[in-house]
């Protein structure tokens, strides 16, 4: 089904491109909420990312790559732009305002759940993303090496590395 939208939106055709939008929103939205830790700022880039996706979509290659992983380099990439656009501002407001709207998001999860987010916001997003697309997502490791565009052993040490400080950060609030 999605091959086929896939297909029609490549040829013009808007309701599908729409449908396949609508069908990844979601999924882009909270990729960003977790990436970001910013709930303002996952709302701005996942508007962003999706007009770069219709202005963009005759150059998707289902060949190489599924529709969402697609979509999610793109909001990545969009959110790594925004840092380079605002650099100082940025690591800023990722320093100060860490999980304030994002504990909207999860109200209502226990206080262990608050203590891993608090120390998921300590990583850096070099470490945070790989983390979060292998143990919330399920990328296989090569698909994040792909659509951040590092090396394997890159993927793989910065998750190993990513984790130990979790499991440390853990350990040491208990």
């Amino acid at each position: 089904m999605e091959d086929q939208l896939v297909v029609k939106a490549k040829k013009g055709d808007q309701e599908a491109l729409a449908e396949l939008l609508y069908n990844n929103y979601e999924m882009v939205y909270r990729y960003l909420i977790k990436f970001t830790l910013n709930v303002n700022l996952a709302e701005d880039l996942v508007q962003e990312a999706m007009m770069k996706a219709i202005e963009k979509i005759e150059l998707f290659d289902d060949q190489k790559s599924k529709f969402s992983t697609w979509l999610v380099t793109i909001a990545q990439n969009t959110y790594i732009d925004s840092l380079r656009r605002k650099k100082n501002e940025q690591k800023a407001a990722l320093g100060d305002v860490v999980l304030r709207g994002f504990q909207k998001e999860f109200q209502g999860y226990d206080d262990a759940w608050n203590r891993v987010l608090d120390a998921l916001a300590d990583l850096s997003e070099e470490i945070r993303l790989p983390i979060i697309l292998k143990h919330y997502y399920g990328y296989s490791l090569e698909e994040i090496a792909k659509t951040m565009k590092i090396p394997l052993g890159t993927v793989k040490s910065r998750i190993h590395n990513g984790l130990k400080a979790l499991k440390k950060e853990l350990d040491e609030n208990e």
